[in-house]
Protein backbone atom coordinates (compact mmCIF):
# COMPACT_ATOMS: atom_id res chain seq x y z
CA UNK A 1 0.00 0.00 0.00
CA UNK A 2 2.81 2.44 0.87
CA UNK A 3 4.37 1.87 -2.59
CA UNK A 4 1.06 2.61 -4.30
CA UNK A 5 0.72 6.14 -2.85
CA UNK A 6 3.89 7.58 -4.49
CA UNK A 7 2.91 5.91 -7.77
CA UNK A 8 -0.53 7.55 -7.71
CA UNK A 9 1.08 10.88 -6.82
CA UNK A 10 3.39 10.67 -9.87
CA UNK A 11 0.53 9.77 -12.21
CA UNK A 12 -1.48 12.74 -10.93
CA UNK A 13 1.54 15.06 -11.23
CA UNK A 14 2.36 14.07 -14.83
CA UNK A 15 -1.29 14.23 -15.87
CA UNK A 16 -1.47 17.76 -14.48
CA UNK A 17 1.68 18.81 -16.39
CA UNK A 18 0.28 17.41 -19.63
CA UNK A 19 -2.96 19.33 -19.19
CA UNK A 20 -1.19 22.62 -18.53
CA UNK A 21 1.03 22.24 -21.57
CA UNK A 22 -2.08 22.45 -23.76
CA UNK A 23 -3.39 25.60 -22.11
CA UNK A 24 -2.42 28.96 -23.54
CA UNK A 25 -3.04 32.53 -22.46
CA UNK A 26 -3.23 35.90 -24.21
CA UNK A 27 -2.74 38.55 -21.55
CA UNK A 28 -2.98 41.55 -23.87
CA UNK A 29 -5.38 40.60 -26.62
CA UNK A 30 -6.68 43.33 -28.88
CA UNK A 31 -10.29 44.07 -29.72
CA UNK A 32 -11.47 47.06 -31.69
CA UNK A 33 -14.80 48.17 -33.06
CA UNK A 34 -15.86 50.45 -35.88
CA UNK A 35 -19.16 52.14 -36.52
CA UNK A 36 -19.72 54.04 -39.76
CA UNK A 37 -22.15 56.94 -39.73
CA UNK A 38 -22.79 59.85 -42.04
CA UNK A 39 -21.90 62.34 -39.29
CA UNK A 40 -18.76 60.84 -37.75
CA UNK A 41 -17.18 57.38 -37.64
CA UNK A 42 -16.83 55.88 -34.19
CA UNK A 43 -13.77 53.77 -33.51
CA UNK A 44 -12.22 52.36 -30.33
CA UNK A 45 -9.50 49.90 -29.31
CA UNK A 46 -9.00 47.78 -26.23
CA UNK A 47 -5.53 46.25 -25.70
CA UNK A 48 -6.26 44.85 -22.24
CA UNK A 49 -8.24 41.75 -23.18
CA UNK A 50 -7.56 38.47 -21.38
CA UNK A 51 -8.13 35.12 -23.09
CA UNK A 52 -7.51 31.47 -22.26
CA UNK A 53 -7.17 28.75 -24.92
CA UNK A 54 -7.54 25.07 -23.98
CA UNK A 55 -6.35 22.87 -26.85
CA UNK A 56 -7.38 19.63 -25.14
CA UNK A 57 -11.01 20.71 -25.35
CA UNK A 58 -10.68 23.18 -28.28
CA UNK A 59 -12.26 25.81 -26.05
CA UNK A 60 -11.64 29.50 -25.70
CA UNK A 61 -12.69 32.10 -23.13
CA UNK A 62 -12.34 35.87 -23.43
CA UNK A 63 -12.98 38.63 -20.90
CA UNK A 64 -12.55 42.37 -21.25
CA UNK A 65 -13.23 45.47 -19.23
CA UNK A 66 -15.45 47.86 -21.18
CA UNK A 67 -13.84 51.01 -19.73
CA UNK A 68 -10.49 49.94 -21.27
CA UNK A 69 -11.63 51.00 -24.75
CA UNK A 70 -9.69 54.01 -26.02
CA UNK A 71 -11.47 56.53 -28.28
CA UNK A 72 -10.14 59.47 -30.29
CA UNK A 73 -12.40 61.84 -28.38
CA UNK A 74 -13.13 61.95 -24.66
CA UNK A 75 -16.81 62.67 -25.31
CA UNK A 76 -17.14 59.41 -27.28
CA UNK A 77 -15.59 57.52 -24.36
CA UNK A 78 -18.03 59.16 -21.95
CA UNK A 79 -21.11 58.46 -24.09
CA UNK A 80 -20.05 54.87 -24.78
CA UNK A 81 -19.55 54.03 -21.09
CA UNK A 82 -22.28 56.12 -19.47
CA UNK A 83 -25.12 56.21 -22.00
CA UNK A 84 -24.84 53.10 -24.20
CA UNK A 85 -22.87 50.26 -22.59
CA UNK A 86 -23.57 51.43 -19.02
CA UNK A 87 -20.17 50.23 -17.84
CA UNK A 88 -20.95 50.85 -14.18
CA UNK A 89 -23.73 48.26 -14.39
CA UNK A 90 -22.13 45.98 -17.03
CA UNK A 91 -18.36 46.39 -16.55
CA UNK A 92 -17.26 43.40 -18.66
CA UNK A 93 -17.97 41.65 -21.92
CA UNK A 94 -17.29 37.92 -22.17
CA UNK A 95 -17.11 35.19 -24.77
CA UNK A 96 -16.87 31.42 -24.32
CA UNK A 97 -16.75 29.11 -27.28
CA UNK A 98 -15.57 25.98 -29.00
CA UNK A 99 -13.30 25.86 -32.07
CA UNK A 100 -14.88 23.60 -34.69
CA UNK A 101 -12.63 21.02 -36.43
CA UNK A 102 -9.36 22.58 -35.26
CA UNK A 103 -6.21 20.53 -35.93
CA UNK A 104 -3.48 21.46 -33.41
CA UNK A 105 -0.87 19.54 -35.42
CA UNK A 106 -1.11 21.76 -38.51
CA UNK A 107 1.46 24.53 -38.77
CA UNK A 108 -0.06 26.31 -41.75
CA UNK A 109 -2.80 28.91 -41.37
CA UNK A 110 -6.28 27.51 -40.71
CA UNK A 111 -9.59 29.31 -41.02
CA UNK A 112 -12.06 27.89 -38.51
CA UNK A 113 -15.41 28.75 -36.98
CA UNK A 114 -15.67 29.39 -33.26
CA UNK A 115 -19.19 28.88 -31.94
CA UNK A 116 -20.10 30.23 -28.57
CA UNK A 117 -21.84 32.74 -26.37
CA UNK A 118 -21.09 36.46 -26.45
CA UNK A 119 -22.23 38.55 -23.49
CA UNK A 120 -22.39 42.33 -23.85
CA UNK A 121 -24.51 44.74 -21.79
CA UNK A 122 -25.82 41.82 -19.73
CA UNK A 123 -27.30 40.06 -22.79
CA UNK A 124 -25.94 36.72 -24.03
CA UNK A 125 -26.26 35.68 -27.68
CA UNK A 126 -25.10 32.66 -29.66
CA UNK A 127 -22.53 33.66 -32.30
CA UNK A 128 -20.36 31.98 -34.92
CA UNK A 129 -17.07 33.74 -35.60
CA UNK A 130 -14.80 33.02 -38.57
CA UNK A 131 -11.23 33.00 -37.23
CA UNK A 132 -7.79 32.74 -38.81
CA UNK A 133 -5.45 30.61 -36.69
CA UNK A 134 -1.68 30.36 -37.13
CA UNK A 135 0.95 28.52 -35.11
CA UNK A 136 4.34 30.25 -34.97
CA UNK A 137 7.20 29.53 -32.57
CA UNK A 138 5.01 27.60 -30.10
CA UNK A 139 2.49 30.46 -30.05
CA UNK A 140 -1.01 30.58 -31.53
CA UNK A 141 -2.25 33.68 -33.32
CA UNK A 142 -6.02 34.17 -33.64
CA UNK A 143 -7.48 37.02 -35.71
CA UNK A 144 -10.65 37.95 -37.49
CA UNK A 145 -13.69 40.16 -37.45
CA UNK A 146 -17.44 39.85 -37.16
CA UNK A 147 -20.50 42.06 -36.84
CA UNK A 148 -23.03 42.54 -34.07
CA UNK A 149 -26.39 44.28 -34.14
CA UNK A 150 -26.77 46.96 -31.48
CA UNK A 151 -30.42 46.00 -30.90
CA UNK A 152 -29.46 42.38 -30.09
CA UNK A 153 -27.75 43.54 -26.91
CA UNK A 154 -30.51 45.91 -25.77
CA UNK A 155 -28.33 49.00 -26.16
CA UNK A 156 -30.67 51.98 -26.13
CA UNK A 157 -30.04 54.79 -28.58
CA UNK A 158 -32.13 57.95 -28.20
CA UNK A 159 -34.20 58.62 -31.36
CA UNK A 160 -32.54 62.01 -31.86
CA UNK A 161 -29.14 60.28 -32.10
CA UNK A 162 -30.17 57.17 -34.03
CA UNK A 163 -28.83 58.61 -37.31
CA UNK A 164 -25.43 59.11 -35.65
CA UNK A 165 -25.01 55.51 -34.44
CA UNK A 166 -24.74 52.55 -36.82
CA UNK A 167 -27.17 49.66 -36.36
CA UNK A 168 -24.34 47.16 -37.04
CA UNK A 169 -20.93 47.37 -35.38
CA UNK A 170 -17.84 45.71 -36.88
CA UNK A 171 -15.63 44.06 -34.25
CA UNK A 172 -12.03 43.02 -35.02
CA UNK A 173 -9.78 40.93 -32.80
CA UNK A 174 -6.22 39.67 -32.52
CA UNK A 175 -4.82 37.37 -29.84
CA UNK A 176 -1.33 35.95 -29.38
CA UNK A 177 -1.44 32.92 -27.10
CA UNK A 178 1.61 31.74 -25.18
CA UNK A 179 1.94 28.61 -23.10
CA UNK A 180 0.25 29.08 -19.75
CA UNK A 181 2.77 29.22 -16.91
CA UNK A 182 1.76 29.68 -13.32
Amino acid sequence: MNKLIPFLFLITFFTDIDTKSNQFIARQGQISFFSYTSVENIEAKNNQVLSILDLDKNEIAISMIMRAFVFKKDLMYEHFNDSYIESDIYPKANFTGKIIDFDVEKTEKQTKIIEGELTIHGITKQVSIKTDIEKKNQKYLFSGDFEVFVKDFDIKIPPILSANIAKVIKISFKFEYESYEE
